[in-house]
């Protein structure tokens, strides 16, 4: 998608894929031919230009066709390089100005609170986006009101733009922070299937606090010549290496 475009995010959206993936097809509660449907769980991509692993999962989901990931970035097409609710079927939350999903999840979810909802919010958060004081005031607000309908899942991939999460701003020591702030956290793999999907059940279990995820991600996942290259943030691959890639990504599904 993002090579057929000529520009996004593939670093970051490879990072978060085997996350959305567990979401949308082992977790979340939705309906792709009611995509309002008030009683679904919701999720926000906080890290919105890891977007093009959503909008995979939305077209296999049923929610608009397949083809329609090959427009992304295109004029008059429903998928924008940041997620827009207004046009794309099955998008809980615009976002890309990083930092402001959590709030926004958190908005949801004492909103279902008060309207004696049962569904669940999900946010996933980029690393170098905690560097957002917002995040925290949301972090806060979230464990004094005892919100235990929102999880918040950290891509937790060591990168970001420009260089590594550790030399621009350390989040070190990032589980004892969350918890600083109230946080139940739970800590995984976050490319082992069987524990993300363990770590969403046991999530939907805590009472009284708001959990969190931190899932320990590669950037560039799957592909060799991607996995841990600043570059990738926000470059796509060469048309070029492009079958490479795919090849690559392929065997990794099959193993």
């Amino acid at each position: 998608m993002t090579t057929k475009a000529g520009s996004g995010h593939p670093g970051g959206s490879l990072s978060a894929a085997d996350i959305i993936a567990a979401l949308y097809f082992h977790h979340m509660r939705y309906d792709p031919k009611n995509s309002k449907w008030e009683d679904r769980d919701r999720f926000v991509l906080s890290k919105g230009h890891a977007c093009p692993s959503l909008y995979a999962a939305l077209a296999k989901a049923g929610f608009f066709p397949e083809e329609t990931l090959w427009t992304l970035r295109k004029l008059g097409s429903i998928l924008d390089g940041h997620p827009d609710m207004t046009k794309t079927p099955g998008i809980d939350a615009s976002t890309g100005n990083l930092g402001i999903g959590l709030s926004f999840g958190l908005g949801i979810a004492l909103a279902g609170r008060l309207d004696r909802k049962k569904y669940r919010v999900y946010v996933m958060l980029g690393d170098g986006e905690l560097n957002e004081g917002q995040v925290w005031e949301a972090a806060m607000a979230a464990s004094h009101f005892k919100i235990d309908n929102l999880t918040a899942i950290v891509d937790n991939n060591g990168m970001q733009l420009d260089g590594f999460t550790r030399d621009i701003m350390s989040l070190e020591p990032l589980a004892e922070k969350w918890s600083a702030f109230g946080w139940h956290v739970l800590e995984i793999d976050g490319h082992n299937m069987k524990e993300i999907l363990d770590a969403l059940d046991a999530a939907d279990k805590i009472k009284s606090k708001p959990p969190v995820i931190i899932a320990h991600t590669i950037k560039g996942k799957g592909v060799s010549f991607m996995e841990n290259q600043v570059y990738y943030h926000g470059k796509p691959v060469s048309e070029e290496s492009l079958e490479r890639a795919l090849t690559e990504l392929s065997a990794e599904n099959l193993r």
